[in-house]
């Protein structure tokens, strides 16, 4: 028998519910507001179009060059802000997002991947545009997308519209407890709004004041007291302690804030895994900056290797990471020593740390008096090459010099590896060093400055944005350039320019030359309306540098030259390129690696 038509909710549960009851996308909007959200990187389609007509009164909706560079702003988005939100259209639009998803689960960012969809009323036996369909399938396949976001291990969903006449649908409701998961276990989700459904009335929220930290993830685990004593009676019992702080912290504002007071109490000096580098300011007078074993050079290793009696490791991961442990090379000190106390997490919002962490802060322990080394890089002359073996020492140089913060965002390649001699400070952004240190996708420097300019603007915050980025890397996403010039971003663009992809390559094949000879970067960036300087000696680099920071306008490019013979490499990109030919079965790099690690 068919269903009354008069039955509807406004019918059933009353007018005046009825009226009060908001469309599905005002409900997304008033979510992804309430998680921090006040932008959503992405690019428009058929199917979210009536997404983008939703959310645009509310939010700010940024056109990015290409839908994977949107997810990538996003992740720098969750990176920065806490939280990342993406939109893009079905299928041809989501599916160029998985690599930025796989990003988002290997850094535990809450990165929302929002996709139109077609509505319920077109899902049938008919294979529509955009659906992934072979000519020869049997059945219409719509869940294409769903399947492959699920297959990286995440939550993959599709809102749902009513069900019944008498009931408005639960697809707000849904789409809340959705982005919450991602917020609560720093986790990517995949949502998809069939487009029928935005401006369908949903089921109303309670004041989304109410759902707070405190009220819905309270500390439930017993012991902290105890532990919090252990690690007392250790304290008490050193002469040389050390705090070393893994990457679990990366999104606590609340732990971050602890563990540097906890440091400040007693006097203690503190590191990080390299995973964690920029997270605190390394010109803290108790920072030691980020340790990695024989590929430090920095004051972390001396005093690590050579006075630290016991240490606090706090917030690594739960498995060893061969990049995070010295590439298992046997060198990581830390991770052989024994004198120690490992606190990792596996509750939410890293809640079992905080309440220690709120103990330690108390503990009856004297103040120490470490025996710090000094922090200071090599002057380099002006006449002197530059090139990768001496980039951080001249930019630290510079950085010290310069009360306001340089934000380094280093491309995956030699310019990653290098860029971990750079001393960072901390500035408004919170963050002094921004990249996907599991290097788990190529091609996010850009769209990790886009959203860090964006930041900067409009906090009108003093942090300079300084983008490292080999030719490989820069011809991967220069399309985003546009994006930049739209958003009138201030970015330093420091373009180490060898023609030629040399981290860890086996051969000359063709497959390394990354970049021409005779290609013209400077007419590029002047297409833009950029400009750029070409520099070979480190006293003309300082002078445009420091020129292209008082600017502050637009994009600014420079050209530096860079030689791939062994003298003009940094010493963690010489140890890497000897450590990658040893592991392919080079028997002279074998050799040599096995002589480096006997003498280390």
């Amino acid at each position: 028998m068919a269903e009354n038509p008069v039955f509807n909710y406004e019918a059933n549960l009353g007018q005046t519910y009825s009226q009060a009851l908001p469309t599905l996308g005002q409900s997304m909007a008033q979510t992804i507001r309430h998680f921090g959200g006040n932008r959503v990187y992405g690019v428009g389609g058929d199917f979210a179009a009536n997404l983008i007509k939703a959310l645009e009164g509310t939010l700010s909706v940024c056109p990015s060059s290409n839908e994977m560079h949107g997810a990538f702003s996003a992740c720098a988005q969750a990176e920065t802000q806490g939280m990342g939100f993406c939109l893009t259209t079905y299928t041809v639009g989501s599916l160029p997002c998985l690599s930025a998803a796989a990003l988002a689960m290997t850094e535990s960012l809450p990165v929302v991947f929002i996709s139109g969809a077609p509505g319920e009323a077109e899902v049938g036996p008919l294979a529509i545009h955009h659906t992934v369909h072979a000519r020869s399938s049997w059945q219409t396949q719509y869940n294409n997308a769903l399947q492959a976001f699920s297959a990286m291990g995440m939550r993959a969903e599709r809102l749902q519209g009513q069900r019944s006449a008498g009931q408005p649908n639960m697809a707000g409701e849904r789409f809340f407890q959705l982005v919450r998961h991602a917020w609560q276990h720093k986790q990517p989700v995949f949502v998809e709004i069939p487009r029928d459904q935005v401006f369908q009335k949903t089921q109303a929220l309670k004041p989304l004041s109410l759902f707070t930290d405190s009220q819905d993830n309270g500390q439930i685990l017993a012991g902290s007291e105890l532990i919090a004593r252990q690690i007392e009676h250790k304290l008490q019992a050193s002469h040389h302690p050390l705090l070393y702080i893994g990457d679990g912290v990366k999104h606590n504002a609340r732990l971050k804030a602890l563990l540097i007071q906890f440091a400040e109490r007693f006097n203690i000096p503190f590191a990080t895994t390299w995973f964690a580098k920029g997270l605190f300011d390394e010109y803290h007078p108790l920072c030691l900056g980020a340790y990695n074993g024989l590929f430090s050079q920095n004051p972390s290793r001396p005093y690590i290797e050579k006075q630290m009696d016991y240490v606090l490791d706090v917030a690594s991961s739960i498995y060893a990471q061969d990049t995070n442990t010295a590439f298992s090379t046997g060198s990581h000190f830390i991770e052989a020593f024994n004198n120690k106390t490992v606190l990792k997490s596996t509750v939410a919002l890293e809640q079992d740390l905080v309440e220690l962490f709120g103990y330690l802060c108390q503990a009856d322990v004297r103040r120490f008096e470490p025996r710090m080394p000094p922090a200071l890089s090599p002057l380099v002359a002006d006449e002197d090459k530059l090139d990768f073996h001496n980039l951080a020492a001249v930019l630290n140089h510079l950085q010290q010099q310069d009360p306001r913060p340089y934000l380094y965002l280093p491309e995956v390649g030699n310019s990653y590896f290098a860029s971990y001699g750079l001393r960072n400070r901390l500035g408004g952004v919170g963050r002094g060093w921004l990249t996907n240190p599991w290097y788990g996708a190529m091609g996010t420097s850009l769209p990790y400055a886009r959203q860090v300019c964006r930041m900067i603007r409009d906090l009108d915050l003093d942090d300079i944005a300084v983008l490292i980025t080999g030719d490989g890397g820069f011809h991967f996403q220069c399309n985003e350039l546009i994006e930049l010039q739209k958003d009138g971003a201030a970015l330093i663009i420091l373009y180490m320019r060898n023609n030629l992809f040399h981290l860890g390559k086996s051969s000359d094949a063709p497959i390394y030359y990354c970049n021409d000879d005779a290609f013209d970067v400077h007419s590029l960036i002047s297409a833009y309306g950029g400009e750029s300087v070409h520099c070979e000696r480190v006293g003309d680099f300082r002078r445009h540098f420091r020129r292209f920071v008082e600017d502050r306008r637009g994009i600014r490019l420079i050209e530096i030259p860079c030689d791939p013979s062994p003298e003009y490499q940094c010493r963690e990109i010489a140890l890497l390129n000897l450590y990658i030919r040893s592991q392919n079965g080079d028997e002279e790099a074998l050799a040599e690696w096995q002589k480096m690690i006997q003498s280390e």
